[in-house]
């Protein structure tokens, strides 16, 4: 039987370390290297050896995991749930895209430039309008996790990002998160990107 949780946490992922498989997937680093060794001996991923490398799904195991979704969405009776959720976060989805711009731009003079960081009272005020996206979206997570246990961890890793104040830089940052989630609701419904 293909494990699921790994699969998808994977396919959501793209292309990464163990480390960072395992910690989304909620496993030991042990346990979900085994659950990857056997994904590959299926076909269903693969792994690039070396400073940068890491796993990544097959094609083949993506049609599989397409196909593992979408069954798990039957079963559970939950497209109806989900589909009213990914309606919902598209409604958020362009300001997270302009938030994380301006995290990382500004306009000084009518230029745009790196936001370097040290304008405390403009990255208060971005990090403030993250935090009010952050509370819109908690009842958009709260209904995939009711529809649909495995998204529950979405709800506190974006929670734990902007805590952190991580929102556009490191491979857990609130965007990637958010990012994650997105290509979880494509996969889940079947959308294409």
């Amino acid at each position: 039987m293909t494990d699921l949780r790994v699969l998808h946490t994977l396919r959501c992922m793209g292309f990464t370390d163990l480390d960072r498989v395992a910690s989304v997937a909620g496993l030991p680093p042990e346990e979900t290297e085994s659950r990857l060794i056997d994904l590959a001996v299926e076909g269903l991923v693969t792994r690039t050896p070396g400073a940068f490398g890491g796993w990544g799904p097959t094609e083949a195991g993506k049609i599989e995991d397409a196909r593992l979704v979408a069954e798990e969405l039957d079963k559970a009776g939950a497209r109806a749930a989900v589909t009213s959720a990914y309606e919902d976060f598209m409604v958020l989805n362009p300001e997270l895209l302009d938030l994380s711009t301006a995290w990382h731009l500004r306009t000084v003079d009518g230029v745009a430039a790196a936001n370097d960081h040290t304008d405390a009272g403009y990255d208060d005020r971005v990090l403030a309008r993250f935090t009010d996206l952050d509370r819109r979206v908690s009842p958009v997570c709260a209904a995939l996790a009711a529809a649909l246990p495995r998204f529950g961890s979405y709800r506190t890793r974006l929670s734990t990002a902007l805590a952190r104040g991580d929102l556009a830089e490191s491979t857990s940052s609130y965007h990637n998160v958010w990012f994650q989630l997105h290509e979880d609701l494509l996969v889940t419904l079947g959308i294409p990107r």
